[in-house]
Order: C-alpha cells, then structure tokens, then sequence
C-alpha cells in the first residue's frame, strides 16, 4: 500500500489500530458466549468489555520478546482487564483471532469494492444511454469491422462489470467464515455454540468444517474475483487508451486546466489514467497465484499462508477499490468526439458494408463462394486505391443485375443495421434516467 493508490477508508480496514480493534471484539464477544454458558463468570466477560484497552507500542514490545503477535496483544490486554484475564481466549487458538478478523476485514473490503464497482456501472449507464445513438466503427483484430454505436460499446462494458459485481457478492458471502474451533478444529476445550454467537455479532457464518484455519480454497476464491474485475479495469482502460491515440481520437481522458503531458512536448495529451489503471489491474492479478498457493497446508495448519496474506489482502483490496474509484471518475469525465467516430466510419468509403453486399447477394441467388469473390474484388480495389465503394458496386452490371442500384445505395445507410442496439442495451441496463 502506498498513499499514491490508497484512498483513506479501505487503508483504515487494514491499519494495526482496526486489527486490534476487531481482534479484542472477538475475545471480548467469545467471553460473552462462555459467560453464557457457565464456563466463565459473568463478571469477567463484564471486566474485559469495561477495562479492555491495548496500546500498539506496547504490543510490539512484547512481540519482540515473544515472537507472537496474538500472544503480545493478550498480554498487553491483561495489563488493563487484570485478574479477569485469564478467562479470556479459553478453549481458542491464535488462528481462531487470525482467521475471524481477516474475515471481518475482508468483507468490510467487499462492501467498500461493491460501492466502487456501483459507481463504475453508474457512470457506464449514464454515458451509454447518452451515446446511444452516436455512430462508430466497430473494430476487430484493430481493423474497422462494422458499424456499430458507442453507447453499445460502454453497454457491453456495463454488463462485465454487472456480472463482477455478482461475483464479488458470492466471494463476499463465501470469505465470511468465522471459526472459533480450538486447536485443530476439533472444539475440544470450547463450545460451538461460542463459534455461532461470535459469528452472529460479527456478522459472519460459522465455518461448517475448520482444520485449525479456516480452508483456504475461500480466499482463493476471493482474491480470484478481484482479479477478475481488475480484468475488467484493464478491459475498458485499453479501449479508451486506443481510442485516444491521435490517429483515431474518437475519444479522451479529461485533461484538466494547468494538467501537463510532457517534461519535453507541450503539446502532449496522455491517457495517463487509463496507463495507470492498467498496470494497478496487474498488480490486483498478482494476487491471484499466491491466494492459490495457500490453499494447500500442511495437516491442519501451517502458517506458509500467513505471511502471503498479511501483503496481498491489503494490497489487492486497496489497489482495486482505488482503481474502481479512478476507473469511473475516467468514464464520468471522459471526453467523447462524435464527429471524429463518424469520420473513422467514413474512412474506408463504405468498405464497412461488404457483408451486407455479400448477404443480398446471396439472397438473389448468386452462390456464396462467388459472391464473396465479387464483392472482394471491388472491395481490395477501394482499399488500395480510395474512392468509393458503392460506386464501384454500382458500376458492376453482373452486381446491379442481382441487386438494383438504388437497393445497393440504401444498404449503406448504417441504422438499419443498429436497429436492435437499443432494446440490447435496455435489456442489460434498464431504461435511461431522467
């Protein structure tokens, strides 16, 4: 985490202060549970709730004695609770703390992903609907294809970026795991009924089988759809970073009064956000191996996971919240060239249209194989040599025989093509507000 690419709210789940925070929660509400069921006084689990404070300099002091973290914060919680610290964290191992607070943390991160990817689908349906109907050149292998519009082309981003938004509400639901089980899982000095009731304040789901940690096949899970939706961050930020390129400029980041491009050209408008988004998106990605490495431990605990995941789960969900935010602040403020998308469309004189030329010819009995060679061959020379296409097509008697002149000249008018584009993009995105 670097401050460059953080934003303060989803830093603040990952500070040592809000660790701690939720770790004596967990303690706290588990001598609540064993109150409850007889194992502790009442007035101890009362003790720890009222006295219970801990200071992070002190607990690193003692870490550096101990080596335990878990240990080190204990100790330092006694020093405020008392004697009534010794009921605290009865029956529990250091990963039943570990696992639940990573847990806690990782769906406070979720909540805050899903309002990132909710701006993003905002900003994509607002700019779609408004581009509805402005005409562009679809494009395929980097070559212009077919017409197509660019409210269409931010719809098919919306709709990605809507099935992320599914799948972070699954990765949120299946990391949201408490277990409070004891050494190796087997509840042999606590009850579960001490799992369920600090699973319940917590806002977490008893995990139904632990080892001594929770499976780590959920945080795979959970740090592949990060990746996935970092995917879907890079998708859209190399589409506008080639539109941008000076040679189409259909469309731009918004480049602000006093912002400079070059410490040597002043002239230079960059996408540098876009640039941005995508190498963040291959930093979230990076995650992904090594949550997929973790899943794999030895019998019913090692801690190779742990170091991995006190850098990624900070990282990955840092980065991307960050990148989400930046990602739709680039499409609510993007700046969009109608008239050069019309004139990328014009480019090729109407070489666009070949495949309608193709079909209706087809469609006036001429065999496939020769009616591609038809249209191919007027098709390359206007490729070669400029001009337009319809004139040329036109110009053929063994074409204008099939398919009079003037049918050929309404085949080039692009919305009766596009006509379906709108029920598409309301299908996927509901209709336009206001």
């Amino acid at each position: 985490m670097i401050p460059r690419y953080s934003r303060p709210e989803m830093v603040g789940i990952w500070e040592p202060q809000t660790k701690f925070e939720i770790w004596f929660e967990i303690e706290a509400h588990a001598c609540d549970a064993q109150a409850e069921l007889g194992v502790i006084p009442k007035e101890a689990a009362k003790a720890v709730w009222e006295r219970g404070q801990f200071e992070i300099d002190r607990i690193d002091e003692i870490e550096r004695v101990t080596k335990h973290d878990v240990l080190a914060f204990l100790t330092n919680l006694a020093e405020y609770v008392g004697p009534e610290a010794r009921f605290v964290h009865q029956g529990m191992t250091s990963s039943d703390v570990l696992d639940t607070c990573l847990a806690v943390q990782l769906t406070r991160a979720s909540d805050l992903l899903l309002a990132g990817v909710d701006r993003v689908l905002a900003a994509l349906k607002k700019r779609a609907w408004e581009h509805a109907k402005t005409l562009t050149v679809g494009r395929s292998h980097g070559i212009h294809a077919e017409p197509t519009t660019f409210g269409l082309k931010l719809a098919g981003h919306y709709a990605e970026f809507a099935r992320n938004r599914q799948r972070l509400e699954a990765a949120r639901k299946e990391i949201a795991t408490c277990a409070i089980s004891g050494p190796v899982g087997t509840f042999a000095a606590i009850d579960p009924r001490v799992e369920a009731y600090v699973a319940e304040k917590l806002g977490l789901e008893p995990e139904p089988i632990s080892t001594q940690v929770i499976p780590r096949d959920r945080h795979a899970m959970f740090f592949s759809v990060l990746a996935v939706i970092a995917s879907g961050v890079e998708r859209l930020s190399t589409e506008i970073r080639h539109l941008q390129r000076s040679e189409v400029l259909e469309a731009e980041e918004y480049f602000s009064p006093g912002q400079k491009g070059s410490s040597a050209m002043p002239h230079k408008r960059n996408p540098v956000l876009t640039e941005n988004l995508t190498g963040l998106a291959r930093v979230v990605r990076s995650a992904v191996v090594p949550a997929l490495e973790n899943v794999t431990l030895w019998h019913e605990r090692d801690i190779s996971h742990s170091s991995v995941e006190r850098m990624i789960g900070p990282d990955a969900t840092v980065t991307l919240d960050f990148a989400l935010n930046r990602m739709a602040g680039v499409v609510e403020n993007l700046v969009v060239y109608p008239e050069n998308m019309q004139a990328n469309l014009d480019k090729l004189g109407g070489l666009v249209y070949s495949q309608y030329v193709l079909l209706e010819l087809t469609q006036a009995g001429m065999s496939r194989e020769d009616a591609y060679a038809k249209v191919q061959v007027h098709a390359m020379k206007t490729w070669r040599e400029g001009g337009s296409f319809l004139e040329r097509l036109q110009g053929d008697p063994e074409v204008t025989d099939r398919v009079p002149a003037a049918t050929l000249g309404e085949m080039f008018e692009p919305w009766r093509y596009l006509k379906h584009v709108p029920g598409r993009m309301e299908q996927v995105m509901g209709k336009a507000e206001d």
